[in-house]
C-alpha cells in the first residue's frame, strides 16, 4: 500500500506510523465515531513494513499457550500462571476484535492474516520436563487452557514434532505441551487489510512524510511540523488528537511532545535475526510453534522457537530469533537514534537501567559475537538433524525496550509494552516491545476507555465497546460459559 495523497491541513485524529498499534486504534475510532476525520503519517513507502512486517517478527498469537516466561517458577518450586491468564484473555479480545470486523465485512478472507498452528513448549533435561508438568498441572485448571495436553513419551513427541525428534538422544529425558488452538499471524496482511478499508471510509493514509516536530497549542490542539521526504518540503497539520506508534521512532517524538508524562523515559535498542529455512521438504516436516527455555540473562523477546509459519498462503519455518544490537531505533532508522535520545531528563534512568541490566549486556554482546556456525549449534538443541546448507540468516524487525524512571535504581528496563498518556488525552504514545502485536486491541481498548480528545463518553463506554468485544471488562476465566460461546463464535467467524 502506497498513496501518495496530500496531507490535510486539519484532522480529527492523527495516527504517526502506519503498523498494527496505528491501525488497530483507528480502525477501533472509526467503528465508535464514524464521523471522526483519521489521517496517517508514515516515512516508509509502504505500510506495516517495520516491525508489524510478517518477516519481522515470530508471528505468534501471543496467548501464553506456549512461552514459559509467561509462567515464572516461584522459590518453593510451585509455578505460577497469572500472567498467562492476562496474555490470554487480551489475545481472546483481538480475535473477538478481528472476528467483528469480518462480521461487519471491514475485512474479508481471514486466511490472510490468521491461520491455526498448534502451539507447544519443549524441554530437555530432569529438572526441566518436571518444570513442565508442573506448569500444565497448573495451566489446565484454567477454563483457558482446557486443550492443552502434556506428553514425556518420545513415541507422542515424534507424532507430534517429527522434525525434532529425529537423531536424538534418546537416554535424556523429554516434554512437551500442545495446544491445538494456537494461531499464526500475519500483523502485516492484517494491518494493510485494516488501513485499506479506513481509506475506503475516508480516512487519509499519506506515507513518505515524517513528523519533524509538535507543539501543543493553548485550546489543546497539537500543531504538527511534517516533512514531505520525497520533496524536502514541510507542512503542518492541526490535530485534536496524536498518537505515537511509530514502534521506536515513538520516543524521540514523545520526548519533543514535552508533555511533562513522558519526562523521564528512555529505550534500548534491541535487533532480532532469523534462521530460515530454504528446503521446502524440511519446512513441509514441521507445523507447529514450538518454544523452549530461555538462556540465562536472556531478554524475554529471545526465547528460542521453532517457528512454522503461513506468510502469503505459504508454510515457512523460522528459528531465532537470535539477538543484536544497534543504536537505530527502527530498522530503517538512523544509528544515532540512541544518542540522540539521551539527555538530560532520562539520564539517571538510562544509567540505572544499565547499572542493574549487566546480565542483559553480557548476553547481548555473546549474541553480536556468534558465528553462523554458533547459531547452528543452538538449532541443532531444537533440530539435531538439522543441515547448515538448509537455513539462512535473515534480519528481523528491531525492538527497543522501555525504560522507565524508577525512584529506587534511577531507571528500570521493562520488556512489555506501556502506553503514555497526557493528562488531557490529546496525545498518546506506545512504548516498547513483546508481546506487542497480540495484545494491540486490549491496549487500545484500555486507552480509549481512559478517555481521549476525541471522543464524548457514550462512544468509549463499557457498552461502546462491547460491541466491538463482548468480554471487554469481564473475566473469561472465571466465566466458562461466556468463553466456550466466544470462542466458537471467532473460530467460526476466523475461520479456524
Amino acid at each position: 500500500m502506497e498513496s501518495t495523497l496530500p496531507l490535510p491541513a486539519e484532522t480529527d485524529v492523527l495516527l504517526v506510523g502506519a503498523g498494527i498499534m496505528s491501525a488497530t486504534l483507528g480502525t477501533l475510532l472509526q467503528a465508535l465515531a464514524p464521523s471522526l476525520r483519521i489521517t496517517f503519517v508514515d516515512s516508509l513507502a509502504e505500510a506495516a513494513f517495520e516491525s508489524s512486517d510478517a518477516w519481522n517478527n515470530a508471528g505468534t498469537g501471543h496467548a501464553a499457550l506456549c512461552e514459559l516466561n509467561y509462567t515464572p517458577e516461584r522459590p518453593d518450586g510451585s509455578v505460577t500462571i497469572d500472567r498467562a491468564i492476562k496474555i490470554n484473555e487480551q489475545f481472546q479480545q483481538s480475535r473477538q476484535f478481528w472476528a467483528a470486523l469480518v462480521e461487519r465485512g471491514v475485512l474479508h478472507g481471514p486466511k490472510q492474516f490468521i491461520n491455526g498452528v498448534p502451539h507447544m513448549s519443549f524441554v530437555s533435561g530432569r529438572p526441566a520436563v518436571e518444570f513442565l508438568r508442573k506448569r500444565y498441572q497448573a495451566m489446565h485448571k484454567s477454563p483457558l487452557f482446557t486443550d492443552m495436553v502434556f506428553s514425556d513419551d518420545p513415541a507422542v513427541l515424534r507424532e507430534w514434532m517429527p522434525l525434532m525428534m529425529q537423531g536424538r538422544n534418546g537416554s535424556e529425558p523429554v516434554a512437551a505441551t500442545r495446544a491445538e488452538s494456537g494461531t499464526d499471524l500475519n500483523f502485516g496482511a492484517l494491518t494493510r487489510m485494516m488501513l485499506h478499508s479506513l481509506q475506503g471510509s475516508g480516512a487519509n493514509v499519506v506515507m513518505r512524510h515524517r513528523v519533524r516536530g509538535l507543539s501543543h497549542l493553548p485550546d489543546g490542539r497539537w500543531y504538527v511540523d511534517v516533512e514531505n521526504l520525497q520533496t524536502k518540503r514541510r507542512s503542518r497539520i492541526t490535530t485534536r488528537f496524536v498518537f505515537l506508534g511509530a514502534g521506536g521512532g515513538a520516543l524521540p517524538l514523545l520526548q519533543a511532545s514535552g508533555i511533562p508524562e513522558g519526562r523521564g523515559y528512555g529505550g534500548f535498542p534491541v535487533s532480532g535475526q532469523w534462521l530460515r529455512c530454504t528446503n521446502r521438504a524440511v519446512i513441509e516436516q514441521h507445523a507447529a510453534k514450538v518454544y523452549g527455555k530461555p538462556a540465562l540473562g536472556a531478554p524475554p523477546m529471545s526465547v528460542p522457537h521453532l517457528d512454522s509459519r503461513v506468510i502469503d498462503g505459504k508454510r515457512e519455518l523460522l528459528f531465532g530469533p537470535f539477538a543484536g544490537f544497534s543504536t537505530k531505533f527502527l530498522k530503517n532508522g538512523s544509528f544515532a537514534d540512541l544518542p540522540k535520545s539521551v539527555g538530560t531528563g532520562n539520564m539517571i534512568a538510562m544509567l540505572g537501567a544499565g547499572a542493574t541490566n549487566v546480565s542483559l549486556t553480557r548476553y547481548l554482546i555473546g549474541q553480536v559475537l556468534q558465528s553462523q556456525n554458533d547459531r547452528l549449534a543452538a538449532l541443532r538443541e531444537f533440530v539435531p538433524s538439522a543441515r547448515g546448507e538448509d537455513w539462512v540468516l535473515e534480519i528481523a524487525g528491531q525492538r527497543v525496550q522501555l525504560i522507565k524512571p524508577d525512584a529506587k535504581t534511577g531507571g528500570k528496563l521493562e520488556f512489555g509494552t506501556e502506553v503514555i498518556r497526557s493528562a488531557d488525552g490529546s496525545l498518546a504514545a506506545l512504548l516498547g516491545a513483546s508481546p506487542g502485536a497480540s495484545t494491540a486491541v486490549s491496549i487500545m481498548l484500555d486507552l480509549v476507555a481512559k478517555g481521549i480528545a476525541v471522543l464524548e463518553p457514550q462512544n468509549s463506554s463499557t457498552e461502546a465497546l462491547r460491541t466491538l468485544v463482548q468480554s471487554y471488562g469481564r473475566s473469561l476465566s472465571q466465566d466458562p460459559d461466556l468463553l466456550a460461546r466466544i470462542q466458537q463464535q471467532t473460530a467460526t467467524r476466523l475461520e479456524l
